[in-house]
C-alpha cells in the first residue's frame, strides 16, 4: 500500500512541472462510500469551433483518488490519466462550461468497496459541467465511471459523482 501511495505522489509531482492546473473533488461512490481526488491538468493550447457561442478546448489530466471501503476491509486507491474536451460557453469573465474525458486507471486491487472490478487496469469515462471563474478558477460537478469493459470477469464497475475546484497555477 505504501508502494502505491509513494508511485502516485511521484507521479503526480513529475507530471506537476509543467501542469498549469491543481484540483481537488470530495464525493460519493454509487454505492454509498465516499471518494477524494487530487488531481494535476495540463491545458492544451488549442482550441476549436471558436464562435460567438463559445470555443472547445481541453486538458490532459492525471489523478490519484482513495475510495472509501464500504463495507470491505479497508480503502482503495487510483492513479488515473486522460484527455479530457472542455466546451466553454460565453466570453465573460464567468463562464458556463461542459466537459468529456476517456482514460485509463489503475486501482490498488481488483476491488473498489464491495464492487468488483475483475481487474486493477480499468478505463475512466467521465462527464461533468460547472463554471469557469476569470482565467485562474473552475468549481463543477463531475460523475465519473470505472470500468475493465469486460476484459475481465467481474467487472461489477464503479461510479464517483463528485463536486471539484481548480486552481490553475
Amino acid at each position: 500500500m505504501k508502494k502505491i501511495i509513494a508511485a502516485s505522489v511521484l507521479s503526480l509531482a513529475a507530471f506537476s512541472a509543467g501542469a498549469t492546473e491543481l484540483s481537488g473533488a470530495v464525493g460519493a461512490t454509487s454505492q454509498g462510500g465516499l471518494t477524494a481526488r487530487a488531481g494535476v491538468g495540463l491545458a492544451w493550447d488549442k482550441t476549436w469551433l471558436e464562435s460567438n457561442t463559445g470555443r472547445l478546448t481541453g486538458y490532459w489530466d492525471a489523478g490519484y483518488t482513495y475510495w472509501e471501503a464500504g463495507d470491505a476491509s479497508g480503502g482503495a486507491h487510483s492513479l488515473s490519466f486522460a484527455p479530457v474536451f472542455v466546451y466553454e460557453f460565453g466570453s465573460g469573465n464567468i463562464k458556463p462550461f461542459i466537459e468529456a474525458g476517456i482514460g485509463l486507471a489503475v486501482f490498488s486491487g481488483t476491488s473498489a468497496g464491495d464492487q468488483e472490478l475483475g481487474s486493477a487496469f480499468n478505463f475512466e469515462d467521465r462527464i461533468g459541467a460547472g463554471l469557469k471563474i476569470g482565467d485562474t478558477q473552475r468549481v463543477g460537478i463531475r460523475a465519473m465511471h470505472y470500468s475493465n469493459a469486460g476484459i475481465k470477469q467481474p467487472n461489477d464497475g464503479i461510479e464517483s459523482y463528485s463536486l471539484f475546484y481548480s486552481h490553475q497555477i
